[in-house]
Parts: structure tokens; sequence; C-alpha cells
């Protein structure tokens, strides 16, 4: 009896302690978030000093992260609204970007497959896009065809942003105050909604 009574503790100890990293890590790379606007990061993900969470959360997603020495990524899936980013709508990501040597902005569905379509791009670079005059950046997100910077995002109802810079002067410690102004992101106009 004795025996099995210690089994059953063990086996529930088992079940409570996978949960709870499995809650913990399903949404991100456990503690050490910071935010800026809709822009997450996890600087410490891809170091040495990366928490438990965190690793945890990397091997479930299978994901090599970028060590901070290499440049940092930032994800979004939300607008600066805070409504969920939705590729049947018209979204725009606008202003200036963190200084970088190089950065690049994938949007991938929420399992993080890159969006196929018929223009076959899933992403800029730093040196495929048109600038504005004033050195900002202005990028049209949606199902159809824009002029200018537009990015497909394949009518999936919901996407992510990866912008990613390169050999970054942006040091992040664990605090929201550390992260550097990130470019705006707005859903603009959605089909379901009516023009006024």
């Amino acid at each position: 009896m004795r025996s099995l009574l210690f089994l059953l503790t063990l086996a529930i100890g088992a079940v409570i302690g996978l949960g709870l990293t499995w809650v913990t890590t399903v949404n991100g790379y456990g503690p050490g978030l910071v935010r800026s606007g809709p822009w997450e990061t996890w600087p410490k993900a891809g170091t040495e000093t990366a928490d438990p969470y965190a690793r945890a959360a990397l091997a479930r997603a299978g994901e090599l992260p970028l060590e901070l020495a290499d440049g940092i990524a930032f994800t979004a899936t939300t607008d600066s609204n805070g409504r969920a980013l939705d590729g049947r709508c018209d979204i725009r990501l606008s202003g200036s970007l963190p200084q970088a040597r190089f950065w690049t902005l994938t949007a991938t569905d929420n399992q993080g497959r890159l969006i196929e379509n018929a223009a076959e791009r899933t992403g800029f670079t730093s040196a495929e896009v048109v600038w504005n005059r004033d050195g900002t950046l202005d990028v049209a997100l949606g199902p159809r065809a824009r002029p200018g910077n537009w990015l497909p995002t394949g009518a999936r109802d919901r996407i992510v942003l990866t912008l990613r810079l390169y050999d970054t002067p942006v040091g992040l410690a664990n605090r929201t105050s550390d992260a550097p102004d990130m470019p705006r992101l707005l859903v603009e106009h959605c089909p379901w909604e009516r023009s006024s």
C-alpha cells in the first residue's frame, strides 16, 4: 500500500511539474520578457544565462535563437492598440527602427510557418525596402497587393510578425524601460468592417 501511495504521489508531482512548465513556456520563453508597444522579446533566451523555462520553450519549439551578441528578435501578435494581427485585414507598420547593421521582417502564421502566396514574398530585409525621405519606414500588410512595401498575409486569420535586428547596439536587461522605440503597428481596415 505504501509503494502504491508513493507512486501515486510521484505521478501527481510529475504531472503538475510538467504541466506548469508547459503553461509557462507555451506563449514565449518564460520570465525575462521585455515589451515595447506590441513588440516582445526575450533577450536572454539565446544566451548561456537563459533560464530553464526559456531552454524548455526552445527545445519544445525546435528553434535556434539569436545569441544576444549577434542580434535580437522582436515578435508581435497584436497591433499598437492591442488588436490581434488578422491577415484578412489591412495592417500598417510605420515609423523608425532601432539602429542595426541589417534587419529582417517576416510574417508567419500563428504556428510559425511561412505564409505561402502568389507573390512568393514572406518578408523584407533592410536592403530591399523603400525608405521614406525622413528615414522612417512604411510597410503595408494584407491579402491584396498594395503599392510600395507590401507584405502578403495570405488572408490567414492570425499572423505573427518577427523583426530581427542583427549587429545592433540595442542591449537589454530584463526591464521594459530598456526596450528601444519600435515601429507602430495598426490594423487599419478589415473586410467585415463598414467604411464610414
